[in-house]
């Protein structure tokens, strides 16, 4: 009998691709709960909206009533939390949003995932797992040595962060607390197919097909640890399976680079792919504009611990994912114009610091 999943925030770059990559590999059931904000869109799930074990849900995770009526009408044997504000630019511009998803829709859903796991049989428990998506950028930043590892302490310089490292926490508690069988994951930089085209990668990609600037942060010297969001999906299938409630697995890619290499290596790969008309690289779009208020120096993640633990290696390097990647932009432009409905244009984010 196929298991059934609670995903949330499945319709967004990281939870559709989970949805896809689950569906078309595993044997089971997802319930997936979206509400489908800028960067949530069901053009995302076209390949699998028909499917018969995928039921789509447009509500957020701030409602627990509803919450409370998927857990209890499908009976799920794991929620996997994906559902979240991601982007540091916008949370600079309009940090209430982080807050109340992020913070309060995580506490929402927690209290519904303890209300329906309490009542569980005693055997439906012990192979309950809420499993919670979070992100390296918690810990604050790096100098140019060292990593991020599950012990680090956490610093969060941006309303993003912080409103996650708050989610973080509060998932924290309800294992100690209540005994909710949760796991945290804390990921890199994630990349690859159907991400939304504010992310430097697609946005870069996207500008210099079109002939626009490329737009670099301060010096372009920030560093990044990538990670192909496939590689990322299989680490959640694992600590899943075999992870240990309570315990924190840091999941990254080990393609430490800095923002000026990437965009580097996007443009060489498409002077190979699409060359421009008028023979010249599209390095050449590129211009370094002003840095981003309190931008992190450096993230970079061991991911020992899930390796050691759980067996987890990336399959991809940053080169042969980022050449899936783009070619995948280049196959779906169609993706692009639809998803860009009018209210982000690719214009500069997070400058208003008052």
């Amino acid at each position: 009998m196929a298991k059934t999943w609670l995903v949330t925030g499945g319709a967004g770059f990281i939870g559709s691709n989970f949805v896809r990559q689950s569906l078309a590999l595993l044997d089971v059931q997802i319930i997936n709960l979206d509400k489908l904000t800028y960067a949530g869109n069901l053009e995302s799930l076209d390949d699998v909206m028909g499917d018969p074990n995928h039921v789509f849900v447009r509500g957020s995770i701030e409602d627990r009533v509803l919450i409370a009526e998927l857990l209890n009408k499908y009976r799920p044997t794991a929620v996997i939390n994906l559902a979240a504000e991601s982007h540091v630019d916008r949370s600079i511009d309009g940090p209430a949003d982080f807050v109340q998803t992020n913070i309060v829709g995580t506490f929402e859903l927690l209290e519904a995932v303890r209300a329906y796991y309490i009542n569980l049989q005693d055997h439906e428990r012990e192979s309950f797992r809420f499993l919670h998506v979070s992100t390296d950028e918690v810990f604050g930043s790096l100098g140019s040595e060292g990593y991020f590892t599950e012990e680090s302490r956490y610093a969060p310089n941006s309303p993003y962060s912080a409103s996650k490292a708050a989610s973080d926490h509060l998932v924290r508690a309800y294992h100690h607390t209540y005994g909710l069988p949760a796991v945290t994951t804390n990921c890199s930089n994630n990349y690859g197919p159907y991400q939304f085209p504010e992310k430097l990668i697609p946005l870069m990609i996207l500008n210099a097909l079109e002939g626009k600037e490329l737009p670099v942060y301060g010096d372009g010297r920030n560093i990044r640890d990538w990670l192909y969001v496939e590689d990322h999906c299989r680490a959640i299938w694992l600590v899943l399976s075999h992870g240990k409630p309570g315990q924190v697995y840091n999941i990254g890619g080990n393609n430490e680079k800095s923002n000026l290499e990437v965009v580097h290596t996007v443009c060489d790969i498409l002077d190979q792919l699409q060359p421009r008309g008028d023979g010249l690289s599209y390095r050449e779009q590129i211009r370094f504009v002003t840095d981003r208020p309190g931008h992190d120096f450096r993230y970079a993640i061991d991911a020992g611990k899930i390796r050691r633990e759980l067996g987890w290696v990336p399959r991809e390097n940053f080169e042969s994912g980022l050449v899936k990647t783009v070619q995948w932009y280049l196959n779906n432009r169609q993706w692009c114009d639809r998803v860009l409905d009018g209210s982000y244009r690719r214009e500069r984010l997070g400058l208003s610091v008052k």
